[in-house]
């Protein structure tokens, strides 16, 4: 565990002594204390692809936006489009600054036409509350931070459905992917939708702290794998889903990111629309990519990718693939450098290794 300052205690989520009760291995991420590993990466990566593995992901924030122009405000600062949506569905969007570049990746859930609930990324839950807050000024819509509210717990893999079913009143089968539904899990009232960060199919369940603890101990009795933060990342690199910090942050806009779909112009003025219709009709100066690696070696987070002497992008993440049993990346390329087959240089520890742009993502399951 990363030490910190005692006058800046890690943060711990309602399942923290689960986690520690479970062998899981404790760090610091971003603040809070959340288990890495249980029994392994590998063994736990397996485990979601091949049958079901349980994450804590209580750390991730919950924002609700409601009233008249709730939508309004969520047109106006994202860039998917909020009026597509219908009672139990959600969509993954970008919120963004008036540059393009993102405050944020979230999840936003429609429960009714006034009333949004919307998951965020845990080192940015103040900072989003805050913006959609500031952006609402004047208008007639409450934004509020409930994340303490919340406990979410994921459960994922084939046969997420099948062990989580016993648990609840409602009908997962019912529940298409990015749908949801609210009812009761283990008696406690629960949001139970078909969502997750590993590629596999699955449910994230969010519900309230105090019965988050037995709902993990249940998962786990019924043979589910408890799952760390080792594993979350190889699998959602393997299904190309980008993360914060890494892959996206505020200098990045979502057509560099290669997130054009979630870019919705026909829904009318939205933050950062300018700057987007410029790259979509110019083409943007850099593209995000993935890549496996033709040399040895793993190309990690903050490697330089270079063209001789010269340093002409980076890579954001990099993994060696359970899956896939290969070396494997995203990195920032130049526009004209970025076609699939492409070949380029990354320096690993200095040394030159070279890699190949491969179509993405690189591991998709089968339907």
């Amino acid at each position: 565990m990363a030490d910190t300052p005692s006058n800046h205690p890690l943060k711990k989520t309602p399942l923290n002594a689960v986690g520690r009760e479970l062998g899981g291995k404790m760090v610091d991420f971003g603040g809070w204390e959340l288990p890495v590993q249980y029994s392994g990466i590998l063994d736990e990566h397996e485990a979601v692809r091949t049958r079901v593995g349980v994450f804590d992901v209580s750390h991730m924030g919950e924002v609700t936006v409601r009233g008249r122009q709730a939508s309004e405000l969520l047109q106006k600062t994202t860039c998917n489009d909020v009026s597509k949506l219908d009672n139990g569905k959600a969509h993954y969007t970008g919120l963004l600054y008036p540059t393009a570049g993102f405050v944020d990746d979230i999840l936003i859930y429609r429960k009714s036409t006034d009333d949004y609930f919307i998951v965020v990324n845990a080192s940015n839950t103040d900072k989003d509350y805050e913006w959609f807050a500031d952006c609402a000024k004047g208008m007639d819509v409450e934004v509020r931070n409930v994340s303490p509210d919340y406990a979410q717990l994921a459960v994922q893999g084939p046969e997420a459905q099948k062990v989580l079913q016993p648990m609840t009143e409602v009908d997962l089968g019912a529940i298409k992917y990015y749908r949801f539904s609210q009812g009761r899990v283990l008696g406690a009232p629960a949001i139970v939708s078909r969502t997750g960060y590993t590629g596999e199919d699955g449910f994230e369940v969010y519900l309230s702290p105090e019965h988050a603890p037995q709902l993990m101990r249940k998962l786990v009795e019924s043979g589910v794998k408890p799952c760390g933060l080792g594993a979350r990342d190889t699998l959602r690199l393997e299904a190309k889903m980008a993360l914060y910090g890494n892959d996206i942050d505020d200098s990045t806009t979502p057509i560099e990111a290669d997130l054009a779909w979630i870019v919705k112009f026909d829904k009318g003025d939205f933050m950062g629309r300018d700057v987007l219709e410029r790259e979509k009709s110019e083409g943007p100066r850099r593209k995000l990519v993935g890549f496996e690696m033709i040399d040895r070696g793993i190309a990690r987070h903050g490697y330089p990718v270079v063209d001789g002497s010269k340093e002409i992008g980076g890579v954001t993440s990099g993994t060696h693939s359970p899956t896939l049993k290969k070396s494997i990346g995203l990195a920032y390329l130049p526009l004209d450098k970025s076609a699939q087959g492409s070949e380029f240089t990354v320096l690993i520890r200095g040394k030159e290794a070279r890699a190949r742009v491969v179509p993405t993502p690189f591991y998709k399951r089968a339907k």
